[in-house]
């Protein structure tokens, strides 16, 4: 298991993490099999998306922001429900096939980590890759 750990610098962002992914698989010495990347934070979130139109980042920030706004009053104790919310709906882990070594991955797909209670001064990405 390889962890990632980084800083985050804004309220809501995604970062797109492929390249760390795609060497974490090739380090692992696997060459066919599964690759696991999970967050274990309940305000971030670990998903496939489109890799070319960094625009498109921003809409989906957006399009998460009418679902889940920040500026309204939840029932949930803390200031971060909204960031919870975001998360449940974009899910917290996501399996890749490995074929020769590398994450099989569409032609415009990514692998991002969401951010969406930042800034935070550490944020963890677990990656397992399984033989198979």
């Amino acid at each position: 298991m390889k962890t990632l750990k980084f800083p985050t610098s804004h309220k809501t962002q995604i970062m797109d993490i492929s390249k760390e992914i795609s060497e974490a698989v090739i380090t692992s010495g696997i060459k066919d099999g599964i690759c696991v990347v999970f967050t274990p934070h309940t305000t971030s979130s670990i998903f496939m998306f489109e890799n070319q139109d960094p625009a498109l980042r921003r809409d989906l920030l957006n399009a998460l922001n009418r679902v889940a706004p920040s500026d309204i009053e939840y029932l949930h104790t803390g200031n971060n429900a909204a960031a919870h919310l975001k998360s449940s709906r974009m899910g917290n882990s996501i399996s890749i096939p490995v074929v020769n070594a590398k994450p099989i991955l569409g032609q415009w797909q990514g692998i991002f980590f969401g951010e969406f209670d930042g800034p935070r001064q550490m944020r963890e990405v677990m990656i397992k890759v399984i033989a198979g």
